[in-house]
């Protein structure tokens, strides 16, 4: 079966209108906005601090718009019919994904807006966000199909938004608690490694570390999402 645009269009469509209904789920963005009024009135922001407040929107926004939308449909009964329909998997997670995306786009531009930061001449950071925000989504898609409600989906995501989101924060600490010590393979420190990288100068044989880490992260998550979907289309 090919890809039909039309079909994608009317479930982005439908997910947009769901979500601007859903003031609960939309209020999470408020958060990483939160973090760069803060961070924005500082007078020396550090690079740290930037690639902080793109992880936590893309563990909170990315993670739990996508888990919630999910959650919310299971929890309406809706989302059994959505798989049984017409609809691909490919058209049906990409529908749902276009939101998510667009949404968690807007949010970090306006965070990073509001901290004076341009990705003028930083090829390689984008590449790692767009990356590092696949894995976000898949990871997302995957929390909504073993949750039940978007009240339990909220809970579930508080994991990722500490270890994935505020990892950058924690790793300050490893020194003390070396258990931290793994937060350094999560993608937020992987982010901050390719911009210290990058800023060096450094090529293809320094850069393909970090990227095959947040890659492997990708691979995962998507692996699960669509083990997952396909489960829950046979139970």
């Amino acid at each position: 079966m090919t890809f039909s645009v039309k079909r994608f269009m009317a479930i982005f469509q439908k997910d947009l209108k769901d979500l601007y209904r859903n003031m609960y789920v939309s209020s999470t963005a408020l958060m990483p906005l939160v973090f760069a009024v803060i961070y924005g009135r500082m007078d020396n922001i550090t690079i740290e601090m930037y690639v902080f407040v793109i992880s936590i929107s893309l563990a909170l926004v990315g993670t739990f718009l996508q888990c919630a939308m999910i959650a919310e449909e299971k929890e309406k009964n809706t989302l059994r019919g959505l798989m049984l329909s017409p609809a691909t998997l490919t058209e049906i997670l990409s529908g749902k994904s276009a939101v998510t995306i667009v949404i968690t786009v807007i949010v970090t531009g306006v965070c990073l807006f509001l901290m004076n930061f341009s990705f003028a001449g930083r090829g390689v950071l984008i590449a790692g966000v767009i990356l590092s925000l696949i894995f976000f989504i898949a990871l997302g898609t995957w929390m909504g199909l073993i949750t039940r409600s978007v009240l339990e989906a909220s809970v579930y995501v508080l994991p990722v938004m500490f270890i994935f989101g505020m990892g950058n924060m924690f790793m300050a600490f490893a020194d003390q608690y070396s258990f931290l010590e793994v937060l350094e393979y999560t993608p937020g420190i992987q982010l901050e490694e390719i911009v210290k990288l990058e800023d060096a100068g450094a090529g293809f044989s320094q850069l393909w570390k970090p990227f095959a880490i947040i890659g492997a992260w990708v691979v995962a998550s998507l692996a699960l999402a669509a083990v997952t979907f396909k489960k829950r289309m046979m139970d």
